[in-house]
């Protein structure tokens, strides 16, 4: 039995790897979990699968409900939850907090030599820099669970090194307004920017796929993951959301990762770290697939520079341009500003700053907090 903890459990990612540790209860114990405060789905967690402890970062939280009384340890430290996380007895750890708030765990997961399953593409494009050189100090094997990106993983399964890689294409559903040009993403509304075609997500990655700003974080991760400048990654539209990543080798092979859209795929192939495990699925039906690639919209291109630009720097930018994107969302699903307002947020933050080395992760939270400090000057600026 592997021992796991889920941070971010009542989440989406968190929804999708509760459903295959269900079907695979002969080889994981869930020995943890992390959430904010959806106490009820927690309570429905706690009484299937009997975690031992239960972190909640909300402090407003309600000490009546019934999990304080269903008999697994409730904590709310933080030093606690990086007991939990660092114990010994612990194996994997999932990280699918949701932005950069997943950080501090991830690194403490790494930190201690776990393997650790990365939904949190946040936290590698903010610390890669810090995470990625710990990581091979501690024998921390990261595996990544973006869909992306554990295509790529599955694609590069058997090969040395990435030496013979020529190009590695992600693919972008493109979300609802890929056919929309910048003008007209001037009208679109909240609930437009929430509807996407063929995910069922969380709002901020929803909100990120309709602006594209998840296949910018997802480019830079890429970077970070399989140490490839960016000039050897592409990113296409790919609607139908059936080929999930491509790599071409320096032979001329083009090795894709297809499935369903489903996060179960990808979470159950990082789980199962080499192994294949048993999920329940719906098959691919080849004879009736139309499978279609086009560019990155028009207008878009400024975002994917800035990705680009900080893939080719790297230290502080990450962080600076991530804590930008996350504010600018925010404020977007808060309706203090419009939607095509996010680019600019982000832009005008970005450019305010220069690439800082980054020491230790204490300097990126630093960088992260000034990014937002001057978002937040963009935004009112808006107004």
């Amino acid at each position: 039995m592997k021992n796991v903890v889920l941070l971010g459990a009542t989440g989406s990612i968190g929804s999708s790897t509760l459903n295959v540790l269900r079907q695979n209860k002969e080889i994981f114990t869930l020995k943890a979990i992390a959430l904010h405060q959806n106490l009820d789905i927690a309570l429905e967690i706690v009484n299937e699968f009997s975690p031992e402890h239960v972190f909640i970062s909300n402090k407003n939280i309600n000490t009546d409900h019934p999990i304080f009384s269903s008999g697994c340890k409730i904590v709310t430290c933080l030093e606690d939850l990086k007991l939990v996380i660092q114990n010994p007895a612990i194996e994997i750890v999932i990280s699918a907090i949701s932005g950069f708030a997943g950080l501090q765990s991830s690194y403490w997961a790494i930190e201690a030599g776990k393997t650790t399953l990365i939904a949190n593409k946040e936290s590698i494009v903010s610390a890669g820099d810090i995470l990625i050189p710990l990581a091979a100090q501690t024998k921390a094997k990261i595996i990544p669970v973006d869909s992306e990106h554990n295509a790529i993983y599955q694609c590069l399964l058997g090969e040395k090194d990435t030496s013979a890689i020529s190009t590695i294409l992600i693919t972008a559903s493109g979300g609802p307004f890929r056919k929309l040009s910048m003008q007209e993403l001037e009208k679109v509304s909240l609930e437009d920017a929430l509807q996407h075609p063929t995910w069922q997500m969380g709002s901020k990655i929803t909100i990120d796929s309709a602006t594209l700003m998840n296949k910018c974080l997802e480019l830079i991760e890429a970077c970070y993951l399989f140490n490839l400048p960016e000039s050897r990654i592409e990113v296409a539209t790919h609607p139908q959301s059936i080929i999930h990543s491509m790599v071409t080798y320096q032979d001329g092979s083009t090795i894709a990762q297809l499935s369903n859209p489903s996060m179960e795929v990808p979470i159950a192939n990082a789980l199962g770290m080499g192994d294949r495990l048993p999920i329940k699925f719906t098959a691919l039906d080849f004879s009736a697939l139309n499978l279609t690639f086009e560019p990155i919209p028009a207008g878009r291109e400024t975002i994917f520079e800035m990705a680009r630009e900080v893939c080719r720097q790297k230290g502080s930018l990450g962080a600076i341009f991530n804590a930008a994107n996350e504010r600018a969302v925010q404020a977007f699903l808060d309706n203090e500003i419009t939607f095509i307002n996010i680019y600019e947020v982000v832009e005008r933050t970005f450019n305010h700053f220069s690439c800082s080395k980054l020491t230790t992760i204490e300097d990126v939270f630093d960088y992260d907090r000034q990014a937002r400090i001057q978002a937040e000057k963009v935004i009112k600026s808006l107004n």
